[in-house]
C-alpha cells in the first residue's frame, strides 16, 4: 500500500478529482468508470457536435470486458454485429479459417455509435461530466495538485483536480509541451477505407493477402460492408474498385459516387505514460496500427487499469501511478509487435517471400495452431 503524501493535509479544495483531456472513446470509458465510483470527473472536449466518421470498428474480447466494468457491455451487444470468425485467402485459395467461439467473438459497431453509447451512458451517470466546447489550453502540476487552464463559454479559467489524464489522441500537443516522447515503432503503410452497402455481408471477415498488397473486407451491422486496400486510392470509386477486383478476382459492388478516404496506418509510443499527477490515455500513449484493430479496445484496457490506479490513489491520499506506468507500456509493446506483423502479412510479395508467407498463413490456421492463432487475432494475452 503506498504512503500516505504528507502534503495532502496542505492541499486546497480541489474543482474536481480528475480532469480528462479529450471525449474520444478511450475518454469517455475512463470517465464513466470514475464516474460510477462516485470520483468527481469532468471530460473537456473542444468540439462541439459528434464525430460522425466511423473508423475502429471491432470491440475484442478484453476491450468488452472493460465496458462490462462501466456496466455499457449490454448496449454494445444489442447493437453489434457478432463477427463469428474469419478466412485468409491468397491468390483465390483459403490459406486459414479461424472460428470465434461465443464468448470470444468480435463485436463490430461504428464508432459514432461507440460515442453516442458511451456519452448517453455518462449522462447518466453524470450530467456535468461532459463539456462540450471546452478547450484545455495549458497544464501545470503544482505538486499537491493539478491545475489545467481551458477557454469555454463563459471565458479562459483554471480548473484544479487531484489528476489530469490526457486523452487527445496521437497529435497530442500535451504530450510534447510536457516532453514525454513519441519513438517511432515498426509498421507503416498506406491504406484506403471505403464503407457500402452490402445486403450478403455476413458474419465473417476476409483478408486477402494478395501479391499486390492486402485487401480487408469486414461485415457491418445495417447490411453494410468495410473494405480496407493496401495502397493510397483517395476519392476515387473507380480506382478502389479496380485495384480490389483486379487483387481478388471478383468484381465488388461498390458505387461510383463512393469515396474511399486514405489513410497512414503508423506506430509511436510515449517514452513515458506518467509524469507527476499527469497521465497519457489511449492514443496520446501509443499509436497502434489500426490494421488488426486493437488501438481502441487498448485504449479501454488502459482506461480500466488507470481508473483502478486513480480509486486507489484518491483512497489513500496518494499521487502513485506507477503500476499504471509499468503496465502500459508492456501491453504496448505487445500490441505493437502483433500489429507489424500483420502488416507485413498484408504487403506485396512475389516469389519466394509470398510463397513462404503462404506457408507460415496455412500453418497458422493448421488444427495444432488455429485455437492459438484466434487468440492472437482477438488480443488475447493483452
Amino acid at each position: 500500500m503506498p504512503d500516505p503524501d504528507p502534503l495532502l493535509d496542505l492541499a486546497p479544495v480541489l474543482d474536481h478529482d480528475v480532469v480528462v483531456v479529450g471525449a474520444g472513446p478511450v475518454g469517455l470509458l475512463l470517465a464513466c468508470l470514475l464516474a460510477q465510483d462516485g470520483i468527481d470527473v469532468v471530460i473537456c472536449e473542444r468540439r462541439r457536435g459528434e464525430d460522425r466518421r466511423s473508423r475502429a470498428i471491432g470491440i475484442h474480447p478484453p476491450g468488452l470486458d472493460a465496458l462490462e466494468h462501466a456496466g455499457v457491455a449490454t448496449a454494445f451487444r444489442t447493437e453489434a454485429l457478432a463477427l463469428h470468425g474469419g478466412d485468409v485467402l491468397s491468390r483465390g485459395r483459403v490459406l486459414a479459417s479461424l472460428d470465434f467461439p461465443e464468448g470470444r467473438r468480435v463485436l463490430v459497431v461504428p464508432q459514432q455509435r461507440t460515442h453516442a453509447l458511451l456519452r448517453e451512458r455518462l449522462g447518466a451517470l453524470s450530467a456535468t461530466a461532459l463539456r462540450s466546447g471546452c478547450t484545455a489550453r495549458g497544464i501545470r502540476d503544482e505538486g499537491r495538485f493539478v491545475r489545467v487552464t481551458v477557454d469555454a463559454d463563459q471565458g479562459r479559467r483554471e480548473l484544479t483536480a487531484a489528476f489530469v489524464v490526457i486523452a487527445d489522441g496521437v497529435h497530442s500537443g500535451f504530450r510534447r509541451e510536457l516532453g514525454m516522447g513519441w519513438d517511432r515503432r515498426p509498421g507503416r503503410a498506406v491504406h484506403t477505407m471505403l464503407d457500402v452497402d452490402d445486403p450478403a455481408a455476413g458474419t465473417r471477415a476476409l483478408l486477402h493477402c494478395e501479391p499486390d498488397g492486402l485487401v480487408e473486407s469486414f461485415p457491418l451491422p445495417g447490411a453494410r460492408r468495410r473494405w480496407v486496400l493496401r495502397g493510397d486510392r483517395d476519392g476515387v470509386a473507380e480506382g478502389f474498385r479496380t485495384a480490389v477486383a483486379e487483387r481478388i478476382g471478383t468484381d465488388p459492388d461498390i458505387p461510383d459516387d463512393a469515396r474511399p478516404t486514405a489513410f497512414v496506418a503508423a506506430q509511436h509510443r510515449a517514452r513515458t505514460v506518467v509524469r507527476g499527477r499527469t497521465a497519457l490515455l489511449g492514443d496520446a500513449a501509443h499509436e497502434i496500427s489500426p490494421i488488426g484493430g486493437q488501438g481502441m479496445n487498448l485504449g479501454w484496457l488502459d482506461a480500466d487499469r488507470l481508473a483502478s490506479a486513480i480509486r486507489i490513489a484518491l483512497t489513500h491520499g496518494s499521487s502513485d501511478l506507477r503500476e499504471y506506468a509499468r503496465r502500459v507500456p508492456r501491453s504496448a509493446r505487445a500490441a505493437q509487435a502483433r500489429a507489424a506483423f500483420y502488416m507485413a502479412m498484408g504487403a506485396p510479395a512475389r516469389g519466394l517471400p509470398l510463397h513462404a508467407r503462404e506457408a507460415l498463413i496455412r500453418a497458422l490456421g493448421s488444427a495444432p495452431l488455429g485455437e492459438w492463432s484466434a487468440g492472437l487475432v482477438t488480443m488475447g494475452g493483452l
